[in-house]
């Protein structure tokens, strides 16, 4: 009797997992990952997937209106037109015919119009990125909105909370927007005494994803600050101790953000008012206050034009991945990537490939840690793969790499919170900056050959040295990447 209840239960456990599979439409190697998950670990395997399986339900994902998305766009064309210079389809056809592909592309899929004369700096500390994050906040005269993945309740954290609610008090409008799985210890609690100076706080669409309904997958991944609608920042820095390099688990932080002035500026506030309407449904903010876009200034602030790309599970366009794949066939010369996850699907792959057999030069740089077990074992595979294809990988060895950037050529180049794996392309909500400047892509090679300095190649013999044990790992964690 118990062989036959045995017998029964994987049999019901293996129909019951491919009706769950399949009731909803995915990628195929999404599809055999979770099948192998439901059928080889019963019962836990179907907590596992409604905790982290279910696709994003589109009717119930967003509360904004058509009307505040036109809104915005209606004031962002109104300031656009009335700025210095070149009108913005004028700039466009300045622009390499490469990079006016890309542009096209975004304009397309994202409706991100390209974002013309912007003073741009480059932040790779988490000191010079904290020190000038908290010199905007200190001079805030109208209004901060910060959206982050991780806003940690320690040192760094209360420091900036700190000066929230030391602006507030002073009359600014202040918005605080976290994740609150990538935020774990975080709680309302922490932002109580920026709420009681009338400051806001709220966790993202937690409303609606919350453990009632077991939406945990969907993590808002992007980094954005805005100060006065003027001044942006995007990137990789989160807000926490770690990222100053005072966590002894990781040591040194090695990231990358971005500081903006300019009409860049606009579209990072853009997405944070959209992001933030859907998440605070009782306290939304009003998009056509027309102090969120100021005028620009009569005069160039630099000479930097760039896009403000979003992607998230709202699409199915994954945006950001189709940039990166773009960048890769622009490639002519040089295509160098940092990431912390290297987790490609098949096309990212292929691009890969395509562009090295081509003899551009590719190299991708990782961390030489984990943060994440199973997710560091898949990276360490698909390096171990690629680099067979003559792709040069790095495993940098000063602390941790988490800068996510691409530079292609002398001109092209992307920053943001996208990694290259498939949880930032299909699950979490990015944001990056794909950047036509010929000064900020030679900053970023410049800091890339730097970092390669403090890094190690790694190399077919060196992979094939790895123990058996080690090999099985990264193997195994490879048919759960599309998952991860």
């Amino acid at each position: 009797m118990l062989w036959w209840a045995l017998f029964i239960i994987i049999i019901v456990n293996g129909l019951l997992a491919l009706i769950t599979v399949f009731r909803e439409p995915r990628d195929i190697a999404a599809t055999w990952a979770w099948i192998l998950v439901l059928i080889f670990i019963p019962v836990i395997g179907f907590l596992i997937y409604s905790f982290a399986g279910r696709k994003l339900p589109q009717r119930q994902l967003f509360a904004y209106q058509d009307q505040d998305i036109s809104e915005i766009e209606k004031l962002i064309r109104k300031r656009m037109a009335d700025g210095p210079g070149p009108s913005v389809p004028e700039k466009v056809a300045l622009l390499p015919r490469s990079a006016q592909s890309l542009v096209t592309l975004f304009q397309r899929i994202n409706k991100t119009p390209l974002a013309t004369n912007n003073q741009v700096r480059l932040l790779t500390s988490g000191q010079d990125f904290f020190d000038r994050l908290k010199r905007s906040l200190r001079e805030a005269q109208s209004s901060i909105n910060l959206e982050f993945y991780t806003f940690y309740s320690d040192e760094i954290g209360h420091e900036i909370l700190d000066i929230l609610v030391e602006r507030a008090k002073a009359g600014v409008e202040v918005h605080v927007l976290y994740d609150s799985l990538g935020s774990t210890g975080t709680t309302l609690r922490f932002f109580a005494p920026l709420r009681a100076v009338g400051g806001h706080a709220v966790p993202f669409l937690k409303r609606r994803f919350n453990i009632v309904n077991f939406q945990l997958n969907f993590r808002d991944h992007r980094k954005i600050a805005v100060i006065d609608g003027k001044v942006g920042y995007v990137g990789g820095f989160n807000i926490g101790d770690q990222y100053l390099g005072r966590k002894k688990k990781f040591g040194h932080w090695r990231d990358t953000h971005l500081k903006m002035v300019g009409s860049g500026v606009y579209y990072l506030q853009a997405h944070f008012l959209l992001d933030w309407n859907a998440s605070a449904l009782t306290k939304p903010m009003h998009v056509s206050e027309e102090h969120y876009f100021p005028e620009l200034p009569d005069y160039k602030l630099g000479n930097a034009d760039l896009q403000i790309v979003t992607s998230g599970p709202d699409s199915d366009d994954e945006q950001i991945k189709m940039g990166y794949i773009r960048l890769i066939q622009l490639a002519k010369k040089r295509c160098w990537i940092q990431t912390p996850y290297l987790i490609p699907d098949d096309s990212t792959i292929d691009a890969l490939r395509i562009a090295a057999n081509s003899g551009v030069d590719v190299r991708i740089m990782i961390p030489c840690m984990p943060d994440h077990m199973f997710v560091y074992r898949a990276t360490q595979y698909f390096a171990s793969q690629l680099v067979k294809d003559g792709i040069k990988v790095y495993c940098y060895n000063n602390g941790f790499l988490h800068a996510k950037t691409m530079v292609v050529d002398d001109q092209l180049s992307s920053v943001g919170s996208a990694n290259f794996d498939f949880r930032s392309f299909k699950l979490n909500f990015e944001a990056n900056a794909f950047l036509y400047d010929k000064e900020i892509a030679q900053q970023l090679a410049a800091q890339y050959e730097k970092d390669i300095e403090c890094s190690t190649e790694q190399t077919v013999d060196s992979f094939a040295a790895q123990s058996r044990w080690l090999r099985f790992k990264q193997v195994f964690s490879r048919l759960l990447a599309p998952i991860l």
